[in-house]
């Protein structure tokens, strides 16, 4: 792979290339993507969306939103350190117009979307969209569609959900928000189809990327960018390089700040809890001032402060130190997993796990979610289903009644029909679904 093509400016339906040295450089081409992103529907969503504590009732517990706008600023500083020193690599770069705040930008914006994707309640809701058509009545739609049409749903992916949002095409709305192609590589973890399932050591293979609806759309933008192909016997590419900033980001944000709520929500000791904070920034740590601090949230900030910026230096010296390998296709795991801290890292995750995430609190909700986000599919998918065999009953028509016009679309596909349903419902809110849920069974107080 090669950066000059990796910066491709080009959107979905633009039929001449775009020259970064024409850009207007009062608002850059890829810091428009980040706008665009800010002012989607699908963004503000993440407001009411599950980061660590389900329907908190305190203000200070993180949301997707403000989990993702996090995530973006310590990807901005990420790419900027980067690109710097990839100008000076790649004098062309320079040449052709590029500045190491594109690099910050791309970065940035593809760390804002990161969650875009994932449906309420956190990521017990990718696993209940999932069981509904593994085990629950969805099941009875697996002999009418392909294996990995069904595999989309089975399996179904807040990554892949998140490219159909920000991909997508509609009436009137070609290629969804019309982002830079070098942004949503970045934002493409996992560039690869459902299917086939062959887990490997590389970390592109953990997951997969894009549903079968957006397969066309993927291509067009992996070739464009000249991403490697992988041998596979399916659709597989290696990662666009800007892709593991992105997963730093995203990485040190949720392994610091989830235990910052969690020390902060009582759930995790402060004594015990600092000690591995401490583990982690003891080579930085000004032990006056820590002692200074006479409350527990200024103690814990400055620790978090001080740990995002020594995690963000080891992740912009192990991006570097291997650039080529990255470019090849080569690096088989997350910068992080590769960093001087990984027992540190792990130790703090280990203690998130059992104190925050399986606490009782996160546990009801979760059940709680499940059982909402298989009662909405049930009844939309039916009642959408209903309309186009024509066995529509007067319910039905009422439950369409509350589907927005959008994913109502007249589709002659079985899958293309239940992916309007996933979609309207993985881009509910936490609260929104619970409301409707409310609604649809009769409890309307």
């Amino acid at each position: 792979m090669n950066w000059e093509q990796l910066l491709s400016l080009k959107r979905f339906g633009d039929t001449q290339k775009r020259e970064r040295a024409q850009q207007d450089e009062t608002r850059l081409g890829f810091e428009v993507d980040f706008d665009r992103i800010i002012f989607s529907s699908a963004f503000r969503s993440l407001q009411d969306k599950t980061q660590v504590i389900p329907l908190s009732k305190t203000d200070f517990v993180h949301t997707r939103l403000t989990h993702s706008l996090e995530v973006s600023v310590v990807g901005r500083t990420l790419g900027r350190k980067v690109g710097k020193v990839l100008l000076e690599r790649h004098p062309k770069l320079k040449e052709l117009g590029y500045t190491f705040n594109d690099f910050g930008a791309i970065v940035a914006a593809a760390s804002v979307t990161h969650d875009i994707g994932n449906p309420p309640f956190g990521h017990s809701g990718e696993k209940a969209i999932g069981e509904y058509f593994k085990t629950g009545n969805g099941l009875q739609y697996k002999s009418d569609l392909t294996d990995k049409e069904y595999q989309d749903l089975i399996d179904f992916e807040g990554n892949a959900n998140g490219f159909k949002i920000l991909s997508e095409s509609r009436e009137g709305i070609s290629g969804g928000l019309r982002l830079s192609y070098a942004t949503l590589g970045a934002f493409m973890k996992y560039p690869k189809e459902s299917l086939p399932k062959k887990p490997t050591k590389h970390i592109v293979d953990k997951k997969y990327g894009f549903f079968q609806s957006e397969k066309e759309e993927f291509l067009d933008m992996a070739n464009n960018l000249g991403l490697l192909k992988k041998e596979s016997d399916g659709i597989s590419f290696y990662r666009h390089p800007l892709a593991y900033l992105v997963e730093a980001a995203d990485d040190i944000c949720y392994t610091i700040i989830d235990f910052e709520d969690g020390i902060n929500l009582g759930l995790i000791d402060e004594d015990y809890a600092l000690e591995y904070m401490i583990m982690l920034v003891k080579g930085a740590i000004d032990s006056k001032k820590y002692h200074s601090l006479q409350h527990k949230k200024d103690r814990v900030s400055y620790l978090r402060a001080l740990a995002i910026g020594v995690l963000i230096n080891e992740a912009v010296d192990i991006f570097l130190a291997n650039e080529e390998a990255i470019l090849k296709g080569e690096f088989d795991k997350g910068l992080l997993d590769k960093c001087k801290y990984e027992a540190q890292i792990n130790d703090i995750i280990k203690i998130s796990v059992e104190k925050i995430y399986q606490s009782k609190e996160v546990v009801e909700k979760e059940v709680a979610g499940y059982k909402i986000i298989a009662d909405l599919l049930d009844v939309f998918v039916t009642a959408l289903n209903n309309k186009f065999n024509g066995t529509q009953s007067n319910y039905d028509k009422l439950v369409l009644n509350l589907l927005p016009e959008e994913y109502q679309q007249e589709r002659q596909k079985l899958y293309d029909r239940i992916m309007q349903i996933c979609s309207y419902i993985a881009g509910m809110s936490d609260g929104y679904a619970i409301r409707l849920h409310r609604k649809l069974t009769g409890n309307i107080i």
